[in-house]
């Protein structure tokens, strides 16, 4: 039963190709993301106290392996326990980083900055990653005179598990965490907000007990009201959500909002799903956030297999898409720390497929985490040859802006066996990448360039098959635009 359901969803995901490229030539499109956390330094850096030229070292060969696999984001924490992965006013240096809360890196350099920028050089996306409710971690050092703890602990509350969390009802909670996101999407150029699946903490932090946070409702009940409590904790984080939401928008309307949150919304919905109850363990209503369009792109943590029956994938995603009443991208999240070996990277590519046929208009998944893609060379291998063997854009989002960016003012020029091709952006603040699209015979190739690229130099044959040693002549080119929300301009094919 299950290969005849992937055999009908590869079958309409061909058909929508074929459609395209019998249009002329188009670049694929699909969101193709990992998740680098720095919490506990599971992913970056690989421990505290790292040179700061090992630090970006790591940096580089992460992202230059995303780029070799065609990937096209990064999801990259940097506040994990209300602190900082970057210059801030407001909180201080990650434990993470140097071993010591409030040290900066020596020599200095702002992290971020380096990472966003060494990103939009390979043409990735940068999704800056907070969690906006923990204070301090458990694997973060000691509590120094630096934390919110001691800087704000009328806002926190410590659990029996050793962790420190954020009152999420409380607005001093709700304000700085907002003047955070803030500060990150005025000073920086990143392309997306993100937040995970911590909002109340899952049962487990707090020794199985609630969440003690009976100071902050019994002051909601003397002032008159009336919600139970919790009622009373989801209306705290979804004013917060919508207000982040609209926050952002209001500084930087192309910056994406999106969050991540456990892949389950309640037990039954669908019917025949059972788990954890996220609206009533963390008081997350997710799918209220996708009815509402309070962010741009949902993710839901789907980290479970085709055909385990009580929590499967397929089943999941198509009820979450049939939630998605406001046509927003929905790119669920995949557990690739199952490893590499046929058998797991078939379960991969299997749930990549099935989200291509069910979200045909906007394609997309996220990996957990970029470790697992750089421990598994066969799991890298087998993307690379199948799904991911062509490069892609991050879909559009036309909600924040419809517009077409202007066209390039392209020029050739005659060098023998090759041609040398020159383009000029009308408007540069527009563009996020270039794309060169070369037809040889009759097939069309592209390949995508940042946006600090204005040539590319390309053979004038090429081979197309090696055993025959047949060849093909480039007839056309054509060079467009992409800009920060995805749009891609038009071009003018230049007939050779």
């Amino acid at each position: 039963m299950l290969k005849k359901i992937l055999f009908v969803l590869l079958v309409c995901f061909s058909t929508q190709l074929k459609a395209q490229i019998n249009n002329g030539p188009k670049i694929q499109r699909e969101f193709r993301a990992a998740w680098v956390a720095s919490v506990a330094n599971i992913n970056w850096p690989s421990k505290p106290g790292l040179t700061t030229q090992q630090q970006q070292e790591e940096v580089i060969a992460l992202l230059d392996m995303l780029q070799k696999n065609n990937f096209n984001a990064v999801i990259f924490q940097i506040r994990p326990q209300a602190d900082a992965f970057y210059k801030s006013e407001i909180e201080p240096w990650s434990y993470y980083l140097t071993g010591v809360q409030g040290q900066a890196p020596n020599p200095y350099y702002d992290p971020l900055e380096f990472w966003v920028n060494a990103a939009h050089e390979r043409g990735i996306e940068l999704h800056v990653w907070l969690n906006p409710y923990r204070a301090h971690h458990t694997a973060g050092g000691e509590v120094s005179d630096f934390s919110v703890v001691k800087k704000h602990p009328d806002l926190v509350v410590k659990l029996k598990q050793g962790y420190w969390w954020f009152d999420p009802a409380k607005k001093g909670t709700q304000d700085l965490a907002s003047s955070v996101v803030k500060d990150i999407v005025k000073r920086y150029d990143i392309d997306g907000v993100h937040f995970d699946d911590y909002f109340y903490p899952y049962a487990e932090y707090n020794g199985g007990a609630d969440f003690p946070d009976d100071e902050s409702y019994a002051a909601y009940q003397s002032k008159g009201g009336k919600l139970s409590r919790g009622d009373f904790r989801r209306d705290a984080v979804n004013t917060f959500v919508e207000r982040i939401y609209k926050e952002i928008k209001k500084e930087k309307k192309h910056v994406k909002f999106g969050i991540s949150p456990f892949g389950i919304w309640r037990p039954g919905y669908p019917k025949s799903i059972r788990g954890m109850d996220q609206y009533d363990k963390l008081y997350a209503d997710a799918k209220l956030w996708l009815n509402k369009g309070w962010i741009d792109y949902f993710m839901p943590q789907l980290y479970w297999q085709i055909n385990n029956i009580p929590l499967s994938f397929p089943v999941l995603l198509n009820w979450w898409e049939s939630e998605n009443t406001k046509g927003r991208h929905l790119w669920p999240g995949l557990n690739s720390g199952i490893g590499g070996g046929e058998k797991n990277s078939d379960e991969i590519i299997n749930q990549i497929m099935i989200a291509r046929g069910i979200l045909p208009k906007s394609p997309g998944v996220a990996h957990w985490s970029i470790g697992a893609l750089t421990k598994h060379e066969s799991l890298r291998n087998d993307l690379l040859a199948g799904p991911y063997k062509e490069e892609a854009l991050v879909p559009a989002s036309p909600w924040l802006d419809k517009s077409l960016p202007a066209r390039v003012t392209v020029a050739t020029e005659d060098r023998s066996a090759d041609l040398y091709i020159k383009w000029t952006a009308k408007k540069e603040k527009e563009v996020f990448k270039y794309v060169v699209y070369k037809q040889y015979g009759d097939k069309w190739t592209y390949r995508t360039l940042n946006s600090k690229s204005s040539f590319l130099q390309v053979p004038k044959v090429i081979e197309v098959n090696p055993k025959t040693k047949a060849t093909a002549k480039l007839k056309a080119i054509k060079v467009t635009v992409v800009d920060r929300t995805g749009n891609e301009s038009e071009g003018e094919e230049i007939l050779l």
